[in-house]
């Protein structure tokens, strides 16, 4: 047997229980795709078998499409940002802040699911574009979003609900008389020297101190447990309390067990001086070695009396000069490693050599230094009760008066021990004394912070912040971070938003072009099919029926992921038509080719596949990349040409070479090998050389 040489062996092949397994397959993806396409047509079906049958299959829900404003109508508003009080480095940033803020209001208060919300720059203005389908309201989409955005700080609310009943107060008064009586009994038994790991089982209200642990509750500070640190302070080991000290728990009945020295504490300020390449100088004013040059000179000049004002005049720290560079008081690992090291072993009450950490040159004045003492106690605690125990109140939350207006600056910070993504926040000198307050009487709790009324964040308080200065941490990463500090931002800095365009797109404009969209869709896809059948016949045929299953899985998957459908997206969506069918072609003019070299037909519609698949990959790939960048860089409408263009190219991958090979082999399997007419009207080349039998 002699073998056409220019012939490459066949792709191997499947068996028909597989082929028919697989031509399954793509059926059940049509049915399921045309479900979730029209699934009122489903419904009725559904309803009729349930009324025929009592046997209650669940209808499917009937969502529509998410259509853009071109097409449902709605608001188009464009706002002017007013950044004049703002540096020109922070600008961009809480512009971003308030678009953030916006799409949230729009979602939230207005119920929008799908606006665009997206900033521009014209020259030096900046503007806030806003596109609302289906908004009907606009004076009240205007009067939301003009609204310039509120940033609060609130503590646990205490506070009852309204005030209690005779009934209620008497029920109080009796559970704390109660508590007052076990407290009293409990402190007569200490004073005759009985155990108190005995009394704790006995009277001890705080069931994780007691029983194995004999009422310790660990070492104790002033941040954590001030009312018990300062019994504490003075007394001797093992000493017991001859009253009874109350907290907000309770009466306790303290036993001092051990005391230690804390962690030492550092009260300093710095003048900071940023250089071009540093962390956090988004605008330097010096190169670095200019920056050494001038840290030098300042440090020539400084004193104790003068580095307040020197501090004011130079640094470059954003906020130092409002709170003349002060730090507070910090522990250690709060602060980078360098700058750390030099603060603890400096004397006090002076003036540090240059300092170089990643965010620039340090001249550190260090004026406090303490090393707290820590102490061990156990404790019998006789539980009280609050009228906010009786009757919760109403809010979680109550107002503590700090505000966006005292705070200075949030962003995102590093840290250096632990790498772990943080949100450093800053605040004014006012700012400062509220946030000490608040802080320092709810160490162990939470404070939220909220922007327009909803929590951005709930941190717990782990000590009183005193320096103006705190990080919120939680395991964020860069991106949570970076937006958790561009909400805090839009709400501190005094950004407000100026309307100067407003058009309101008519929904009947919107179902005009909806219709001429899909009519124009409709001609192109007929159009496109009629060509395939007459050109290429039987192939045509099969690239017709696997362009209705790409159609149907395309918008099968842009309803299920959300896509919203404006006109350039069913523009994109057409294109993609052309794509699919442009795979078919080539690997029909592949077919062509093969049956004209004399190979069987089964053997040449494997190889044309195979043969075809490098151009149409190439050619598919580069279309993807393009539309990544479209989708990166481009906005509104080019988004979404880029979005439904590179789904359907992903999609017309799958179905030209795997659902329209399937179909191929299937009804190819079937004809005879040569001379079909319903095949593609090649010519046999005679020249070529063709399988022949010969007998030996």
């Amino acid at each position: 047997m002699q073998k056409n040489k220019y012939a490459k062996p066949a792709t191997k092949g499947i068996t028909r229980a597989q082929l028919r397994w697989r031509t399954l397959g793509v059926l059940f993806l049509l049915v399921v795709s045309l479900l979730v396409i029209l699934p009122t047509y489903a419904n009725r079906g559904i309803n009729w078998v349930n009324n025929k049958t009592n046997l209650g299959v669940p209808t499917l829900p009937a969502k529509g499409f998410n259509l853009g404003l071109d097409l449902q109508g709605g608001a188009h508003l464009i706002y002017k940002a007013n950044t004049e009080q703002i540096p020109s480095d922070q600008q961009a940033d809480a512009v971003e802040g308030v678009r953030d803020v916006i799409e949230r209001r729009v979602r939230g208060g207005l119920g929008v699911s799908e606006p665009l919300v997206q900033t521009n720059q014209v020259g030096s203005e900046h503007r806030i574009i806003v596109e609302l389908p289906g908004v009907t309201d606009v004076k009240q989409a205007i009067s939301m979003i003009g609204e310039t955005p509120v940033l609060e700080f609130k503590e646990e609310n205490n506070t009852p609900a309204r005030d209690l009943t005779k009934e209620e107060k008497k029920q109080l008064e009796d559970f704390n008389k109660a508590a007052d009586k076990k407290a009293r009994e409990a402190l007569a038994e200490t004073k005759k020297g009985k155990d108190f790991s005995e009394l704790v089982n006995k009277y001890s209200d705080d069931e994780s101190a007691i029983k194995e642990k004999g009422g310790n509750i660990g070492f104790v500070t002033a941040d954590n447990a001030p009312e018990l640190y300062k019994w504490a302070t003075g007394k001797k080991v093992n000493e017991v309390s001859r009253v009874t000290v109350k907290n907000s728990e309770g009466n306790n009945i303290l036993k001092k067990l051990s005391e230690r020295d804390g962690e030492k504490k550092v009260t300093a300020s710095h003048l900071l001086l940023c250089f071009e390449g540093a962390t956090g100088c988004d605008d330097p004013k010096y190169k670095k070695e200019e920056a050494k040059a001038k840290i030098d000179e300042i440090k020539s000049q400084a004193t104790i009396q003068n580095f307040r004002d020197l501090v004011k005049q130079y640094t470059t720290e954003p906020g130092g000069a409002d709170r003349n560079g002060e730090l507070g008081t910090f522990s250690k690992g709060q602060m980078v490693p360098e700058f750390e090291k030099v603060a603890f072993e400096m004397p006090n009450n002076s003036i540090s050599e240059v300092v170089e950490t990643q965010f620039g040159y340090h001249l550190i004045y260090k004026y406090g230094e303490e090393t707290p003492k820590e102490y061990e106690l156990a404790r019998i605690l006789a539980r009280t009760k609050t009228e906010a125990d009786i009757l919760p109140p109403a809010d979680q939350w109550k107002n503590t008066g700090l505000s966006g207006k005292q705070l200075q600056r949030a962003e995102v910070v590093e840290d250096q021990q632990t790498s772990q993504i943080q949100v450093s926040l800053n605040f004014n000198d006012e700012g400062s004394k509220l946030f000490g307050e608040i802080t320092g009487r709810n160490v162990g709790k939470q404070v939220a912070i909220f922007l327009d009324g909803e929590p951005l964040s709930t941190p717990v308080v782990n000590e009183a912040i005193t320096s103006g200065s705190a990080v919120i941490s939680g395991g964020f990463t860069f991106q949570e971070a970076k937006l958790l500090a561009q909400r805090l931002n839009s709400g501190a800095l005094p950004v407000s938003v100026e309307l100067i365009s407003q058009q309101t797109v008519d929904a009947t404009l919107g179902n005009d072009s909806l219709q001429k969209s899909f009519k124009a869709g409709m001609i192109g896809l007929i159009a496109v099919m009629l060509f395939m059948i007459f050109y290429y016949r039987l192939p045509g045929l099969i690239s017709v029926a696997s362009l209705i299953v790409y159609a149907s899985i395309t918008l099968a998957l842009s309803k299920l992921l959300g896509v919203t459908l404006t006109l350039s997206g069913i523009a994109g969506f057409i294109l993609s038509i052309g794509m699919a069918v442009d795979a078919n072609v080539l690997v029909f003019e592949r077919l062509k080719e093969e049956l004209r070299l004399g190979k069987s037909l089964k053997v040449a519609i494997e190889e044309a596949f195979v043969r075809a698949w490098s151009s149409i990959r190439d050619g598919n790939i580069t279309t993807l990349i393009s539309c990544v960048f479209l989708i990166w860089f481009g906005t509104g409408f080019i988004q979404g040409f880029a979005v439904t263009l590179g789904l359907g190219i992903l999609v017309s991958m799958l179905t030209a070479f795997v659902f329209s090979r399937i179909i191929a082999r299937l009804v190819f399997g079937w004809m005879p090998e040569k001379g079909n007419w319903l095949l593609v009207g090649y010519k046999t080349d005679n020249s070529a050389v063709t399988e022949t039998i010969v007998n030996k």
